[in-house]
Protein backbone atom coordinates (compact mmCIF):
# COMPACT_ATOMS: atom_id res chain seq x y z
CA UNK A 1 0.00 0.00 0.00
CA UNK A 2 1.12 3.58 -1.24
CA UNK A 3 2.57 5.29 1.86
CA UNK A 4 2.82 9.20 2.59
CA UNK A 5 5.78 11.23 2.98
CA UNK A 6 7.67 11.44 6.40
CA UNK A 7 5.56 11.79 9.38
CA UNK A 8 2.25 13.68 9.16
CA UNK A 9 3.49 16.20 6.33
CA UNK A 10 1.37 16.01 3.57
CA UNK A 11 2.93 17.14 -0.42
CA UNK A 12 0.77 18.09 -2.89
CA UNK A 13 0.89 18.74 -6.34
CA UNK A 14 -1.93 21.42 -7.42
CA UNK A 15 -2.13 21.51 -10.78
CA UNK A 16 -5.97 23.96 -11.42
CA UNK A 17 -6.08 23.98 -15.37
CA UNK A 18 -7.90 26.04 -17.20
CA UNK A 19 -11.34 28.51 -16.38
CA UNK A 20 -13.37 27.76 -13.49
CA UNK A 21 -10.63 25.27 -12.25
CA UNK A 22 -8.77 27.71 -11.25
CA UNK A 23 -11.28 29.20 -9.33
CA UNK A 24 -12.58 26.09 -7.70
CA UNK A 25 -9.21 24.74 -6.98
CA UNK A 26 -8.33 27.74 -5.11
CA UNK A 27 -10.93 27.65 -2.91
CA UNK A 28 -10.22 23.60 -2.02
CA UNK A 29 -6.49 25.05 -1.74
CA UNK A 30 -7.74 27.45 0.85
CA UNK A 31 -9.84 24.78 2.84
CA UNK A 32 -7.18 22.55 2.52
CA UNK A 33 -4.57 24.85 4.14
CA UNK A 34 -7.49 25.69 7.13
CA UNK A 35 -8.02 22.52 8.14
CA UNK A 36 -4.29 21.79 8.29
CA UNK A 37 -3.69 24.66 10.35
CA UNK A 38 -6.45 24.01 12.89
CA UNK A 39 -4.77 20.48 13.27
CA UNK A 40 -1.28 21.86 13.52
CA UNK A 41 -0.55 19.34 10.55
CA UNK A 42 2.28 20.60 7.84
CA UNK A 43 0.79 20.11 3.79
CA UNK A 44 2.60 22.00 1.21
CA UNK A 45 0.68 23.04 -1.52
CA UNK A 46 2.80 23.28 -5.11
CA UNK A 47 1.02 24.53 -8.34
CA UNK A 48 2.12 23.53 -11.88
CA UNK A 49 0.56 25.55 -14.59
CA UNK A 50 0.03 23.02 -16.86
CA UNK A 51 -2.90 24.48 -18.94
CA UNK A 52 -4.31 26.46 -21.92
CA UNK A 53 -2.40 29.37 -21.11
CA UNK A 54 1.05 27.36 -20.78
CA UNK A 55 0.21 25.63 -24.02
CA UNK A 56 -0.51 28.70 -25.60
CA UNK A 57 2.65 30.85 -24.78
CA UNK A 58 5.45 27.75 -25.21
CA UNK A 59 3.47 24.90 -26.53
CA UNK A 60 4.05 22.59 -23.06
CA UNK A 61 1.45 20.19 -22.12
CA UNK A 62 2.78 17.44 -19.76
CA UNK A 63 6.38 17.77 -19.21
CA UNK A 64 8.15 14.70 -20.26
CA UNK A 65 9.68 14.06 -16.47
CA UNK A 66 6.32 14.70 -15.31
CA UNK A 67 4.74 11.21 -13.91
CA UNK A 68 8.28 10.82 -12.70
CA UNK A 69 8.60 13.77 -10.41
CA UNK A 70 5.15 13.28 -9.20
CA UNK A 71 5.67 10.08 -8.38
CA UNK A 72 8.69 10.85 -6.19
CA UNK A 73 7.85 14.27 -4.42
CA UNK A 74 4.39 14.28 -4.06
CA UNK A 75 1.64 12.21 -2.07
CA UNK A 76 -1.16 13.38 -4.03
CA UNK A 77 -2.37 15.39 -6.90
CA UNK A 78 -5.44 18.00 -6.66
CA UNK A 79 -6.87 18.86 -10.58
CA UNK A 80 -8.75 21.44 -11.41
CA UNK A 81 -10.24 21.37 -14.86
CA UNK A 82 -8.49 21.04 -19.22
CA UNK A 83 -10.13 22.64 -21.67
CA UNK A 84 -10.30 26.43 -23.31
CA UNK A 85 -11.93 27.66 -26.38
CA UNK A 86 -8.43 29.48 -27.54
CA UNK A 87 -7.14 25.72 -28.22
CA UNK A 88 -8.86 23.97 -31.24
CA UNK A 89 -10.62 20.75 -30.13
CA UNK A 90 -8.68 21.58 -26.99
CA UNK A 91 -5.94 19.39 -28.66
CA UNK A 92 -3.29 19.96 -25.45
CA UNK A 93 -6.45 18.32 -22.83
CA UNK A 94 -6.01 14.67 -23.38
CA UNK A 95 -2.38 14.66 -23.27
CA UNK A 96 -2.33 16.45 -19.73
CA UNK A 97 -5.18 14.75 -17.77
CA UNK A 98 -5.28 11.23 -19.91
CA UNK A 99 -1.45 11.49 -19.81
CA UNK A 100 -1.17 11.55 -15.81
CA UNK A 101 -4.08 8.35 -15.35
CA UNK A 102 -2.14 6.30 -17.85
CA UNK A 103 1.43 6.99 -17.26
CA UNK A 104 0.84 6.66 -13.46
CA UNK A 105 -1.34 3.52 -14.71
CA UNK A 106 -4.51 5.61 -12.18
CA UNK A 107 -6.68 2.27 -12.90
CA UNK A 108 -9.69 3.36 -10.16
CA UNK A 109 -12.02 6.24 -11.10
CA UNK A 110 -13.60 6.44 -7.69
CA UNK A 111 -16.84 8.47 -8.30
CA UNK A 112 -19.18 8.32 -5.12
CA UNK A 113 -22.69 9.36 -5.97
CA UNK A 114 -23.99 11.25 -2.69
CA UNK A 115 -27.11 12.86 -2.60
CA UNK A 116 -26.80 15.54 0.67
CA UNK A 117 -30.51 16.82 0.62
CA UNK A 118 -33.53 15.74 -1.34
CA UNK A 119 -34.01 19.34 -2.52
CA UNK A 120 -30.93 18.73 -5.06
CA UNK A 121 -31.91 15.57 -6.99
CA UNK A 122 -34.15 15.56 -9.75
CA UNK A 123 -35.95 12.18 -8.87
CA UNK A 124 -39.59 12.37 -7.01
CA UNK A 125 -39.76 11.43 -3.65
CA UNK A 126 -36.42 10.29 -2.69
CA UNK A 127 -34.02 11.86 -0.23
CA UNK A 128 -30.52 11.30 1.15
CA UNK A 129 -30.54 7.48 2.14
CA UNK A 130 -32.27 6.58 -1.72
CA UNK A 131 -29.00 7.81 -3.12
CA UNK A 132 -25.59 6.95 -1.60
CA UNK A 133 -23.65 4.49 -4.38
CA UNK A 134 -19.99 4.41 -5.54
CA UNK A 135 -19.34 3.98 -9.04
CA UNK A 136 -15.65 2.87 -9.85
CA UNK A 137 -14.60 2.71 -13.38
CA UNK A 138 -12.03 0.98 -14.86
CA UNK A 139 -9.54 3.58 -16.05
CA UNK A 140 -6.96 2.99 -18.09
CA UNK A 141 -8.33 0.40 -21.02
CA UNK A 142 -11.54 0.02 -22.95
CA UNK A 143 -12.59 2.34 -25.77
CA UNK A 144 -10.52 5.40 -24.43
CA UNK A 145 -7.11 3.48 -24.86
CA UNK A 146 -6.53 5.45 -28.27
CA UNK A 147 -6.14 2.28 -30.44
CA UNK A 148 -7.77 2.52 -33.44
CA UNK A 149 -7.48 4.15 -36.84
CA UNK A 150 -8.95 5.49 -39.93
CA UNK A 151 -8.85 4.32 -43.67
CA UNK A 152 -8.99 6.57 -46.84
CA UNK A 153 -10.11 9.52 -44.41
CA UNK A 154 -11.55 12.19 -46.00
CA UNK A 155 -13.21 9.98 -48.82
CA UNK A 156 -16.62 8.82 -48.99
CA UNK A 157 -15.04 5.06 -48.42
CA UNK A 158 -13.82 6.22 -45.12
CA UNK A 159 -13.32 3.53 -42.11
CA UNK A 160 -12.77 4.46 -38.71
CA UNK A 161 -12.25 1.80 -36.17
CA UNK A 162 -12.00 2.26 -32.33
CA UNK A 163 -10.74 -0.81 -30.35
CA UNK A 164 -12.08 -1.92 -27.25
CA UNK A 165 -9.10 -3.23 -25.20
CA UNK A 166 -9.87 -5.51 -22.34
CA UNK A 167 -7.22 -7.24 -20.29
CA UNK A 168 -6.94 -9.74 -18.18
CA UNK A 169 -4.79 -7.95 -15.44
CA UNK A 170 -7.32 -4.72 -16.17
CA UNK A 171 -10.39 -6.26 -15.64
CA UNK A 172 -9.01 -8.24 -12.45
CA UNK A 173 -7.57 -5.53 -10.88
CA UNK A 174 -10.65 -3.17 -10.79
CA UNK A 175 -13.10 -5.80 -9.96
CA UNK A 176 -10.67 -6.52 -7.30
CA UNK A 177 -10.67 -2.83 -6.03
CA UNK A 178 -14.57 -2.81 -6.08
CA UNK A 179 -14.79 -5.88 -3.66
CA UNK A 180 -11.56 -4.16 -1.72
CA UNK A 181 -13.58 -0.49 -1.60
CA UNK A 182 -16.57 -2.41 -0.54
CA UNK A 183 -15.18 -3.95 2.64
CA UNK A 184 -13.17 -1.22 3.50
CA UNK A 185 -16.20 1.05 3.58
CA UNK A 186 -18.82 -1.12 4.84
CA UNK A 187 -20.72 -1.52 1.84
CA UNK A 188 -22.57 -5.10 1.50
CA UNK A 189 -23.37 -5.33 -2.06
CA UNK A 190 -21.63 -4.90 -5.68
CA UNK A 191 -22.71 -4.74 -8.61
CA UNK A 192 -21.04 -5.60 -11.97
CA UNK A 193 -22.35 -3.92 -15.58
CA UNK A 194 -21.56 -4.57 -18.70
CA UNK A 195 -22.76 -5.65 -22.22
CA UNK A 196 -21.93 -9.51 -22.49
CA UNK A 197 -24.82 -10.36 -23.93
CA UNK A 198 -23.96 -8.21 -27.37
CA UNK A 199 -19.76 -7.80 -26.60
CA UNK A 200 -19.26 -11.21 -26.30
CA UNK A 201 -15.37 -11.22 -26.10
CA UNK A 202 -14.50 -8.61 -24.11
CA UNK A 203 -17.64 -8.50 -21.96
CA UNK A 204 -17.51 -12.44 -21.30
CA UNK A 205 -14.17 -11.59 -20.16
CA UNK A 206 -15.64 -9.40 -17.24
CA UNK A 207 -17.84 -12.24 -16.61
CA UNK A 208 -15.76 -14.83 -16.34
CA UNK A 209 -13.62 -12.82 -13.68
CA UNK A 210 -16.32 -11.44 -11.82
CA UNK A 211 -17.51 -14.99 -11.10
CA UNK A 212 -13.44 -16.13 -10.02
CA UNK A 213 -13.34 -12.71 -7.94
CA UNK A 214 -16.33 -12.39 -6.10
CA UNK A 215 -15.78 -16.19 -4.58
CA UNK A 216 -13.06 -14.59 -2.51
CA UNK A 217 -15.45 -12.45 -0.79
CA UNK A 218 -17.62 -13.96 1.65
CA UNK A 219 -20.25 -11.57 3.12
CA UNK A 220 -20.60 -9.30 -0.10
CA UNK A 221 -23.61 -9.68 -2.17
CA UNK A 222 -22.61 -9.68 -5.60
CA UNK A 223 -24.75 -9.51 -8.71
CA UNK A 224 -24.40 -8.16 -12.56
CA UNK A 225 -26.75 -6.23 -14.83
CA UNK A 226 -26.81 -5.37 -18.34
CA UNK A 227 -25.84 -1.95 -18.71
CA UNK A 228 -28.97 -0.14 -20.06
CA UNK A 229 -30.88 -2.10 -17.61
CA UNK A 230 -28.72 -0.51 -14.93
CA UNK A 231 -29.41 2.46 -16.50
CA UNK A 232 -33.19 2.62 -16.17
CA UNK A 233 -32.92 0.97 -12.78
CA UNK A 234 -30.54 3.82 -11.47
CA UNK A 235 -33.04 6.32 -12.20
CA UNK A 236 -36.13 3.74 -11.01
CA UNK A 237 -34.53 3.29 -7.77
CA UNK A 238 -31.15 4.23 -6.80
CA UNK A 239 -31.62 2.96 -3.44
CA UNK A 240 -31.08 -0.71 -4.09
CA UNK A 241 -27.27 0.27 -5.36
CA UNK A 242 -23.89 0.58 -2.93
CA UNK A 243 -20.98 -0.71 -5.28
CA UNK A 244 -21.22 -0.73 -8.91
CA UNK A 245 -17.98 -1.52 -11.03
CA UNK A 246 -17.56 -0.98 -15.30
CA UNK A 247 -15.40 -0.61 -17.71
CA UNK A 248 -14.09 2.53 -18.79
CA UNK A 249 -16.71 3.68 -21.21
CA UNK A 250 -19.76 2.75 -18.92
CA UNK A 251 -18.41 3.73 -15.48
CA UNK A 252 -18.10 7.65 -17.26
CA UNK A 253 -22.05 7.46 -18.33
CA UNK A 254 -23.12 6.23 -15.00
CA UNK A 255 -21.18 8.43 -12.39
CA UNK A 256 -22.18 11.23 -14.34
CA UNK A 257 -25.84 9.80 -14.72
CA UNK A 258 -25.50 9.34 -10.85
CA UNK A 259 -23.69 12.64 -10.03
CA UNK A 260 -27.22 14.27 -11.80
CA UNK A 261 -29.03 12.22 -9.24
CA UNK A 262 -27.00 13.78 -6.54
CA UNK A 263 -27.38 17.03 -7.23
CA UNK A 264 -25.43 17.55 -10.38
CA UNK A 265 -21.75 18.25 -11.49
CA UNK A 266 -20.96 20.88 -9.43
CA UNK A 267 -21.29 18.85 -5.62
CA UNK A 268 -19.40 15.76 -7.66
CA UNK A 269 -15.91 14.52 -6.57
CA UNK A 270 -13.32 11.59 -7.66
CA UNK A 271 -10.73 10.26 -7.44
CA UNK A 272 -8.03 8.60 -9.84
CA UNK A 273 -6.49 5.82 -7.76
CA UNK A 274 -3.58 3.44 -7.85
CA UNK A 275 -2.63 1.65 -4.47
CA UNK A 276 0.64 1.37 -5.16
CA UNK A 277 1.65 4.86 -6.22
CA UNK A 278 0.74 8.72 -6.08
CA UNK A 279 -2.86 9.63 -6.78
CA UNK A 280 -5.25 12.41 -8.53
CA UNK A 281 -7.99 13.80 -7.01
CA UNK A 282 -10.47 16.02 -9.45
CA UNK A 283 -13.97 17.99 -9.45
CA UNK A 284 -15.68 16.45 -12.64
CA UNK A 285 -17.59 19.49 -13.48
CA UNK A 286 -14.66 20.17 -16.10
CA UNK A 287 -13.46 24.15 -17.33
CA UNK A 288 -17.04 25.96 -17.92
CA UNK A 289 -15.58 28.86 -19.52
CA UNK A 290 -18.57 30.56 -20.32
CA UNK A 291 -18.78 31.03 -16.76
CA UNK A 292 -14.97 31.85 -15.74
CA UNK A 293 -13.85 34.65 -13.92
CA UNK A 294 -17.37 35.80 -13.02
CA UNK A 295 -17.25 34.30 -9.11
CA UNK A 296 -20.14 32.25 -9.78
CA UNK A 297 -18.71 28.60 -9.86
CA UNK A 298 -19.41 25.85 -7.28
CA UNK A 299 -16.38 25.00 -5.37
CA UNK A 300 -18.21 22.41 -3.73
CA UNK A 301 -17.17 19.71 -5.60
CA UNK A 302 -13.62 20.89 -5.47
CA UNK A 303 -13.95 21.00 -1.65
CA UNK A 304 -15.20 17.54 -1.62
CA UNK A 305 -12.38 16.21 -3.68
CA UNK A 306 -10.21 17.55 -1.56
CA UNK A 307 -10.88 16.02 1.56
CA UNK A 308 -11.58 12.80 -0.64
CA UNK A 309 -8.12 13.16 -0.80
CA UNK A 310 -6.69 14.00 2.32
CA UNK A 311 -8.98 10.55 3.53
CA UNK A 312 -6.93 8.84 0.92
CA UNK A 313 -3.76 9.86 2.28
CA UNK A 314 -4.53 9.44 5.91
CA UNK A 315 -5.93 11.98 7.09
CA UNK A 316 -9.17 10.77 8.22
CA UNK A 317 -10.23 13.23 10.91
CA UNK A 318 -9.57 16.21 8.97
CA UNK A 319 -11.31 14.89 5.67
CA UNK A 320 -14.32 14.35 8.03
CA UNK A 321 -14.10 17.99 8.91
CA UNK A 322 -14.39 18.84 5.43
CA UNK A 323 -17.46 16.74 4.82
CA UNK A 324 -19.02 18.34 7.89
CA UNK A 325 -18.64 22.04 6.96
CA UNK A 326 -20.21 20.63 3.44
CA UNK A 327 -22.84 19.56 4.87
CA UNK A 328 -23.48 22.30 7.01
CA UNK A 329 -23.28 24.80 4.35
CA UNK A 330 -25.80 22.77 2.53
CA UNK A 331 -28.22 22.73 5.70
CA UNK A 332 -27.41 26.59 5.89
CA UNK A 333 -27.99 27.31 2.42
CA UNK A 334 -24.66 28.57 2.14
CA UNK A 335 -24.56 27.98 -1.61
CA UNK A 336 -23.71 29.17 -4.53
CA UNK A 337 -26.81 30.21 -6.95
CA UNK A 338 -26.92 27.00 -9.28
CA UNK A 339 -27.91 25.16 -5.51
CA UNK A 340 -30.11 28.01 -4.39
CA UNK A 341 -27.91 30.22 -2.27
CA UNK A 342 -26.57 33.76 -2.79
CA UNK A 343 -23.03 33.58 -2.17
CA UNK A 344 -20.13 33.35 -4.82
CA UNK A 345 -17.00 31.10 -5.18
CA UNK A 346 -14.79 32.62 -3.19
CA UNK A 347 -17.15 34.04 -0.40
CA UNK A 348 -18.17 30.04 -0.59
CA UNK A 349 -14.89 28.74 0.30
CA UNK A 350 -13.91 31.81 2.62
CA UNK A 351 -17.13 30.04 4.67
CA UNK A 352 -16.20 26.71 4.23
CA UNK A 353 -12.85 27.65 5.37
CA UNK A 354 -13.88 29.37 8.74
CA UNK A 355 -16.22 26.15 9.55
CA UNK A 356 -13.23 24.08 9.40
CA UNK A 357 -10.76 26.39 11.40
CA UNK A 358 -12.85 25.66 14.65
Amino acid sequence: MFQIGEGDHVRVAVIPGDGIGKEVTAEACKVLRAVAQAASKPITLTEFDWGADRFLRDGTTLPADAPAMLRRDFDAILFGAVGDPRVPFHKYAPDILLGLRFKLDLYANVRPCVLLDKRFTPLRDRTERDVNFTVIRENTEGLYSGLGGCFKRGTPDEVAVQEDVNTRKGVERIIRYAFDYARRHGRKRVLMTDKSNVLTYGHELWQRVFAEVRAEYAGITASHMLFDALCMEVVRDPSQFEVIVACNLFGDVLSDLGAQLAGGLGLAPSGNINPEGVCLFEPVHGSAPTIAGKNVANPLGAILTAAMMLDHVGWQAEAGKINAAVRAAVAQNKLTADLGGALGTRELGDWIAAQVSR
